[in-house]
């Protein structure tokens, strides 16, 4: 009679054991723990005038910009740059803006003029590296030209 109790017992106890081990691997990631994977998607507060990712980093793949123009008062646009030079060194032209083509940079892509409330997507199969995150807008402002990107429109972004 003991003997089948302990046996019982002994099966309860690997069957808990086995619904445990079912639940953990259904509850774990399958990419390594990683805020963000392929597929990711970041948030971009838009705003006079910075860039804010969140999270500043992604997984290599398909990575989603959720771009958010939080203004409150300039049109923005949201450019993303394959690049080893620090934000503030990307080559520019006379007006102030990034030459998109220069030396040193890749245009990965953009989203062209994100009015103040707006929020618009991109999503870019990037590769592991360094990038750079700009608004590369150039207005008028009191007969000078401001540009948004020397104004501080401008950040670094891993992709690991």
């Amino acid at each position: 009679m003991v003997w089948h109790t302990r046996r019982r017992q002994a099966a309860g106890i690997t069957a808990i054991i086995a619904v445990l081990a079912l639940v953990a691997g259904a509850c774990g990631d399958d990419d390594g723990g990683e805020e963000t994977g392929a597929g990711g998607a970041i948030a971009i507060t838009l705003q006079e005038f910075a860039i804010i990712p969140s999270p500043a980093q992604a997984a290599a793949g398909d990575v989603t910009f959720d771009a958010t123009n939080e203004g409150p008062d300039d049109v923005h646009e949201f450019v993303v740059f394959a690049t080893d030079l620090e934000p503030e060194a990307l080559p520019t032209v006379e007006d102030g803006s990034v030459d998109e083509t220069g030396e040193g940079v890749e245009l990965q892509g953009e989203i062209e003029d994100i009015a103040v409330g707006d929020t618009q997507s991109l999503t870019i199969d990037l590769a592991a590296g360094p990038y750079v995150l700009i608004c590369n807008i150039v207005e008028e402002e009191d007969g000078e030209l401001e540009s948004h990107y020397q104004e501080g429109m401008r950040v670094a972004f891993t992709v690991e």
